[in-house]
């Protein structure tokens, strides 16, 4: 990357934190906030506050692991605000590629050593893929074929922890927070999205929460549409068939003659006539195209509590690669009958997105690093990642592919700057007044290729002269 590069990254770095200053409020936090999101951004290891501070004030790191703990752990700044304005920043660099086409509902594991951290309890973790000791939290990420970005993150509280009045207090738990299921959690992003007119999309779930008949139910009764993972084991009735109807109840006391049962969406796969199934590839990887054989058909699916205005026609989506001995996924789709089934694959397949989110935010800004133990720092610890996550995916395209895999962005001078001056400079310049910019050439939504790992910006000092510290 070239100098003049360099400093046109600079001074976007600068407009885009001097736009989330503008909601941060008091202007003590404006410096505070600058280094976190610059923390974040620098290479290394470990992304948590001492780390972070010997990174960005290598000569006062005792006064600066103080300022960042009190501004990411007791701060009385909006989470809601923050990621408003990162949604207003970098949704508009996401919509240039086309627009919105997907909301998706995803949970997220962090393993986690002893008890008292907020949330902690034995549960499924999936960067485990077990059950252990981790805090889970549920998102919400709006998305296209070019990028995603979080829009909603909200920390499960399990039982154990939501009735426990004394660990409540001490990890100051909002009062309002009570024991919700993770399903729940998810529609109530679900419904403040909608109240909050962001752009609609799909709705996709994993089988975590498309399994779910009432998490179905709640996703229609919001009026969207839903692509839901779904198990083998789901019941439905079989292709131009249903049950019978009685007034506005359904006759499930039929005999067997008069009306055919449910089975499962894996008998309904294997009843299928080679004819069915099609071979569909829905993007390109980094070697070749992604494909597979699918097939549709349109079923009526059983809930447990059966009434008429429930039972209507869906999507039944079965993947069933060459080689399988059996089916190996399945989903369900309100989408239009009238979809095109190459359309309603990609659909489907869009979730990969969130799982790249999850990477990155992981591996490359340190969203599970946060040591501290409290309800508010787990919050704002994550996010200030997702703020520094949108700008990274603003910069995604003035990387070349050639670029090594921790490009430098922003020169060693520019992360040197005396405080007093840089907020001088925030308090005076417009907000995002360089962050808007004319970029390289769309990419096309149909030949979405693996991202390279997100770039970085380079350390202050040597990475060889800063000790990496914990908590």
């Amino acid at each position: 990357m070239d100098l003049g590069s360099r400093a046109d990254t600079e001074d976007r770095f600068a407009s885009y934190v001097e736009g989330l200053a503008s909601v941060i409020g008091h202007a003590d936090r404006v410096g505070p906030l600058r280094d976190y999101c610059t923390g974040l951004i620098l290479p290394g290891e470990r992304k948590s506050v001492e780390p972070m501070a010997a990174k960005t004030a290598p000569a006062r790191v005792a006064a600066q692991h103080q300022s960042l703990l009190h501004f990411v752990g007791v701060g009385p700044w909006s989470d809601e605000a923050v990621l408003g304005k990162v949604r207003e920043i970098v949704l508009p660099e996401i919509e240039r590629h086309g627009p919105i086409e997907a909301w998706i509902i995803d949970d997220t594991g962090f393993p986690k050593q002893g008890r008292h951290s907020v949330g902690v309890a034995r549960q499924h973790c999936g960067q485990l893929g077990k059950q252990d000791n981790c805090q889970v939290a549920v998102s919400l990420s709006i998305a296209n074929h070019h990028a995603s970005l979080p829009v909603a993150y909200r920390l499960y509280l399990p039982r154990e922890w939501a009735e426990d009045e004394a660990r409540r207090l001490k990890a100051g738990v909002p009062a309002e927070i009570s024991f919700e299921t993770k399903q729940e959690i998810a529609l109530k992003q679900l419904e403040w999205a909608c109240e909050r007119g962001l752009p609609c999309g799909v709705v996709l779930m994993d089988p975590g929460y498309g399994q779910t008949g009432q998490m179905r139910a709640g996703v229609t009764a919001l009026g969207l549409t839903y692509v839901a993972g779904i198990q083998s084991n789901t019941l439905a009735w079989p292709p131009g068939t249903g049950p019978q109807r009685i007034g506005k109840r359904l006759n499930r006391t039929k005999r067997r003659s008069e009306e055919p049962d449910l089975v499962s969406v894996k008998e309904v796969a294997l009843r299928l006539a080679n004819k069915d199934w099609r071979k569909i590839r829905w993007r390109e990887g980094s070697a070749d195209w992604l494909s597979s054989r699918f097939a549709r058909v349109r079923v009526r699916v059983g809930y447990p509590h059966l009434t008429a205005e429930n039972v209507v026609d869906e999507w039944l989506l079965i993947e069933w690669p060459e080689g399988e001995a059996a089916p190996t996924r399945y989903w369900l789709s309100t989408l239009s009958e009238e979809i095109g089934f190459r359309r309603l694959v990609d659909l489907a397949k869009l979730r990969w997105r969130i799982e790249r989110d999850y990477q990155e935010l992981k591996q490359e800004v340190g969203i599970g690093h946060f040591e501290g133990r409290g309800w508010r720092g787990f919050h704002h610890h994550a996010t200030l990642c997702i703020a520094a996550y949108g700008f990274l995916i603003s910069e995604r395209e003035t990387i070349p592919p050639s670029e090594a895999r921790r490009t430098t962005l922003i020169s060693q001078s520019a992360l040197r700057q005396d405080h007093q001056s840089t907020r001088s400079a925030f308090t005076t310049r417009a907000a995002q007044s360089k962050f808007h910019r004319n970029h390289a050439h769309t990419i096309s939504c149909c030949a979405c290729e693996e991202f390279a790992t997100m770039p970085l910006l380079q350390s202050p000092v040597h990475q060889n002269q800063v000790g990496v510290m914990t908590q």
